[in-house]
């Protein structure tokens, strides 16, 4: 770690594992109110659990690109950041709001649209940290060297913080509420988040890899520019029933199957920069976090988003589990995965320690990736019989979730895995392994205080 500044990634870093550890605990408990539906009925009714959930996920994910920025600005604008007061005063509201919102889901108290439930209080705090985060960025990049790295990142954190905007428009009519709505959540987790991603994910494999900077940066443009050109009208396959004009079924149609270029070409991207690096560098936990993100990203946003995309065959898969399928692979190889590879890279030299288990935390990297794989495909399996059986042959809802529940068992489990895997994750980063014997020390302790420790904490220089 070069900055001082740099510290405060820290605080964020473990905010948003505290909130990843809620909404994989939600998210199990939603999980198996599908297989007994009247569980916690009284207490904490599904639609509650599904915001808790969701809630969860996108403020923790954006929790996390907010300190990766304060520990990747810094190093690549050779500066510290502008004012280290105002980025703990932006976390302080951040959680207060976070909190706020979990105890008005809980009594009941939300505005009823999905992603968007949080009241309007929760909102302005919401806006208000985000215009603080902006201008703190921003000083400390204009003052700084500008590098590819850092214009992509401050482009998709500028983009993604106005788009909050349309949060606080609610039309009365329902069509156009759902076309300004998914300006939100299209165009931040296919849009604004892909351009976050590619820079984080460039970042990671500059320090792993030791690949030239012209290079990574190259890739980055290319990354960037099919990411928007895609993105953008790729927004119109969410417009296909929701009452907006005809056109926007070819449109989305055929932007949203040119979406999987940009992750594909991230994948590639990540293998190339390995297979091109000089750096044989000691946190191959990192690079298993980062070649997972872009490969399991792929697959999920990619391939899984492909698979229901057309206007054709979403007009029977609209809604049904394979949407389950498709959101839950692609979250957490594009947005997940990533913010665990900053995460396990950044920690061991925030903390000031190390050995850190890399092990466990590659360990708990395949309990999770394993057991989002298998509630995928199960999810898959589901939606397929749930398309036939409710679409096709015009069985009623709840019959046709009856005939499921095996599939929601089959989830369940996958679920607990991922949980297990979470747990496993947090554990490995927060409280490392003591010592740690090399053939190079021989019998002595490889810690935090001694200069080999140092030179595997700063990279393996």
């Amino acid at each position: 770690m070069k900055y001082s500044s740099q510290k405060v990634a820290y605080a964020y870093f473990v905010a948003a594992l505290g909130l990843f550890a809620i909404q994989v605990l939600v998210g199990l408990i939603g999980g198996w109110i599908y297989v007994s539906p009247n569980f916690l009925s009284e207490l904490l009714p599904f639609n509650i659990v599904r915001m808790l959930h969701t809630n969860a996920l996108v403020v923790w994910l954006l929790l996390g690109f907010f300190g990766a920025a304060y520990f990747i600005i810094p190093e690549e604008s050779e500066r510290e950041i502008h004012s280290v007061k105002l980025a703990y005063i932006q976390l302080l509201i951040l959680v207060v709001g976070t909190l706020g919102a979990v105890v008005s889901y809980i009594f009941g108290i939300h505005e009823g649209r999905e992603f968007l439930e949080q009241p309007l209080w929760v909102k302005v705090g919401i806006l208000v940290a985000a215009l603080i985060f902006l201008f703190n960025i921003s000083m400390t990049v204009l003052k700084g060297r500008k590098t590819a790295i850092t214009n992509i990142l401050v482009i998709g954190l500028w983009a993604l913080s106005l788009l909050w905007l349309f949060a606080f428009y609610n039309p009365a009519n329902l069509s156009l509420d759902k076309m300004y709505w998914w300006y939100v959540v299209h165009l931040w987790v296919e849009g604004t988040w892909e351009l976050v991603m590619a820079s984080i994910l460039g970042f990671l494999m500059l320090k792993l890899t030791g690949v030239d900077r012209e290079v990574i940066e190259k890739w980055l443009y290319i990354i960037v520019a099919t990411a928007l050109f895609s993105g953008i009208l790729g927004t119109g396959h969410h417009y296909y029933w929701i009452g907006l004009p005809g056109y926007w079924q070819w449109i989305g149609s055929i932007f949203s199957t040119l979406e999987v270029i940009p992750f594909f070409l991230m994948m590639t991207f990540s293998f190339v920069m390995v297979w091109k690096g000089r750096k044989n560098h000691p946190n191959k936990a990192a690079l298993l976090w980062s070649l997972g993100s872009a490969t399991v990203a792929f697959f999920g946003a990619g391939v899984w988003g492909f698979l229901h995309t057309l206007h054709g065959v979403n007009f029977y898969s609209h809604g049904t589990q394979i949407t389950a399928a498709h959101g839950h692979l692609a979250f957490f190889g594009a947005y997940v995965a990533l913010n665990l590879a900053v995460f396990t890279y950044a920690m061991p030299m925030l903390k000031g320690r190390n050995p850190y288990n890399q092990v466990l935390n590659m360990g708990s990297f395949w309990l999770m990736t394993g057991g989002m794989s298998f509630m995928t495909f199960v999810l898959t399996f589901a939606g397929t019989i749930q398309t036939h059986m409710q679409r096709v042959v015009g069985e009623d809802f709840m019959t046709v979730q009856d005939q499921l529940t095996v599939f929601y068992i089959m989830r369940f489990g996958a679920g607990a895995a991922v949980v297990l895997g979470a747990i496993l994750f947090i554990y490995s980063v927060l409280v490392p392994r003591k010592e740690l014997f090399t053939e190079t020390s021989g019998s002595k302790p490889v810690t935090g205080s001694n200069p080999e420790a140092q030179a595997v904490l700063e990279g393996g220089r």
